[in-house]
């Protein structure tokens, strides 16, 4: 995998993001910034790795999963998941449809521009779990060691304004003042019903639930397959919380 370091610690806070591309990531980081003691300059590039790893002033690092969970109980954490079958169509369009060249991980794996989707998805489906680029890696993989999710607040980027509200409520009783709402950055995709032309099948189905039936399972276990593919309404729910990993 070429970029395991995937939570954002922030050191005067103890507070770790595990950062999760396609599910608000941009947004989530721009408000992050808001935390730093030195606001970045204009122009600065804040959503790449550089930045958060070497142009904070020693104030943030990128740490890795497991290195996440040793400072579980010491440390506030959490992060944003998104529809599996949505978030693997943005990566799709966003990298293999919209751009000339995938991204280099990509292009590794197999993946070329303009490829059809089945294509698409039988390239994952042959691909070993440790070659795959972050944009396509299941989130399960991103917060879970095991069945065990790491972070202890989980979101759904679906229901982000609620669920945000209620991270922001936590974190102040813990003296972390986040913004009140986040800001909008890289929105695209809007069109309700999208993702129907890409699953229009079983076979389809199947060969994505390959890859992303654990994120399912953990994250959208409230409501079926057709209501995830439909981008039907979620049931409105309490964020996954979590003090322990038992």
């Amino acid at each position: 995998m070429a970029q395991p370091h995937h939570f954002i610690q922030i050191k005067q806070y103890k507070l770790l993001y595990g950062r999760v591309p396609k599910a608000a990531n941009s947004s989530i980081k721009a408000a992050l910034c808001r935390l730093l003691s030195e606001r970045p300059r204009k122009g600065t590039k804040t959503t790449s790795d550089k930045f958060w790893q070497h142009e904070t002033n020693n104030e943030t690092e990128l740490i890795t999963l497991r290195k996440a969970r040793k400072y579980r109980h010491t440390h506030s954490s959490f992060s944003f998941v998104r529809n599996p079958f949505d978030r693997l169509i943005a990566a799709y369009n966003n990298k293999v449809i919209e751009i000339e060249e995938p991204p280099l991980p990509m292009q590794n794996m197999g993946i070329c521009h303009d490829m059809p989707f089945d294509s698409f998805l039988d390239v994952l489906i042959d691909t070993p779990i440790h070659r795959y680029d972050v944009h396509v890696l299941p989130q399960s993989h991103l917060l879970c060691i095991g069945k065990q999710v790491i972070p202890k607040f989980v979101g759904r980027v679906e229901q982000i304004n609620e669920h945000w509200s209620i991270l922001r409520d936590i974190l102040l009783q813990q003296g972390i003042e986040v913004m009140q709402s986040l800001p909008q950055k890289n929105v695209r995709r809007r069109e309700k019903f999208s993702l129907q032309k890409y699953f229009y099948n079983d076979a389809i189905i199947a060969k994505a639930l390959k890859i992303y039936g654990d994120d399912v399972n953990l994250f959208y276990n409230d409501t079926s397959i057709d209501n995830l593919i439909d981008n039907a309404p979620l049931p409105q729910i309490t964020p996954l919380q979590s003090r322990s990993l038992k």
